[in-house]
């Protein structure tokens, strides 16, 4: 099942379901009047939602869906949190800026939280206040989450994700340094980050979605270029159920919570990158200067998963604008 926002001028938007080739949609507005309504009541909504796109599937004249109407599926969260569970993103960076490893990387995740009461759409447009800021894109694989409660376990985790969508976990590269210096972590560095025109069940992706991982390639493109297509099953240490363990270890998460797996990254580089910065730290470790430039006015950015050929999430496409 595929779900998505339709922009009414409300807040949150008018939840649709979506076909499965993601070209029609049906509103859902009899069962929910937004995707956060939904989730809040997911054990009565969900049946009559799959009724729905059960229904959509088999109608003729259902109306056609225009992407660019789209918001993100939650227009704005309870929370954003946000993981980086493929350790050879975080070496790599550590390695080209000849800084030690954390310590634990392998026995405890690592996440921060980022800000969750604007988020963007497939096709909004990235504001740039500042080309010096070093704008990056970061293409990740994120869950939604029912109702968590404290101490669960990895194992029971998987009752826990309502959708999966795709992000691009936008950030100011060049101002996390002296954030991450004061001991307290990203803020000014994470403007909002955008979403997927759909989330989907897990079912929707069939044998792909297993142990709490997604085995598809995360293609992502600028301006026209493939610049990467890393596996986002491959490399992910920490899976989201290991995720959802660990941010529960002291408190509780509402449904509706989002959650990130991390840029994903592949160790072999015939894969390429999914954000900027892996290039730059490629290009540093073996020529000892980062050539690749971060995102400017003009640049057009391109994040999606295909199965056999189909959109699955509705492709992230963004242009850099200034402000």
């Amino acid at each position: 099942m595929k779900l998505a926002t339709l922009d009414d001028g409300s807040r949150d938007g008018h939840l649709v379901v979506v076909d499965h080739a993601g070209t029609r949609y049906r509103s859902a507005a009899d069962v929910a009047r937004c995707l956060q309504a939904a989730l809040d009541d997911w054990p009565c909504c969900e049946p009559r939602l799959r009724a729905l796109a059960a229904e959509l599937e088999r109608e003729s004249n259902a109306p056609a869906l225009d992407l660019s109407r789209l918001l993100a599926p939650l227009p704005r969260a309870f929370e954003w949190v946000d993981g980086s569970a493929y350790l050879n993103h975080v070496r790599l960076a550590r390695r080209a800026r000849g800084a030690d490893l954390p310590p634990g990387l392998e026995s405890e995740p690592l996440v921060y939280q980022g800000g969750s009461g604007v988020l963007l759409g497939a096709r909004s447009p990235i504001v740039l206040p500042d080309v010096s800021w070093g704008l990056d894109f970061e293409a990740e694989v994120c869950v939604v989450l029912g109702d968590v409660r404290r101490g669960v376990h990895a194992e029971e985790a998987a009752g826990a994700i309502r959708l999966v969508l795709l992000a691009n976990d936008l950030s100011y590269r060049n101002l996390i340094p002296a954030e991450v210096a004061k001991g307290f972590g990203f803020f000014n560095s994470k403007p909002a980050t955008a979403f997927s025109a759909f989330a989907v069940t897990p079912d929707e992706l069939g044998a792909a979605f297993r142990g709490g991982r997604l085995h598809l390639d995360m293609r992502c493109s600028l301006n026209g270029r493939e610049v990467g297509r890393p596996n986002a099953g491959d490399g992910m240490f920490f899976s989201f159920h290991d995720l959802i363990a660990h941010i529960a270890k002291t408190r509780d998460f509402t449904a509706g919570t989002l959650l990130g797996g991390g840029t994903v990254s592949n160790a072999d580089p015939a894969r390429g990158v999914a954000c900027l910065a892996e290039q730059r730290c490629l290009e540093l470790l073996a020529t000892g200067v980062a050539s690749t430039p971060f995102l400017a006015p003009g640049d057009r950015v391109r994040i999606e998963m295909l199965d056999d050929g189909r959109d699955i999430f509705g492709a992230i496409e963004q242009e850099v604008i200034a402000a």
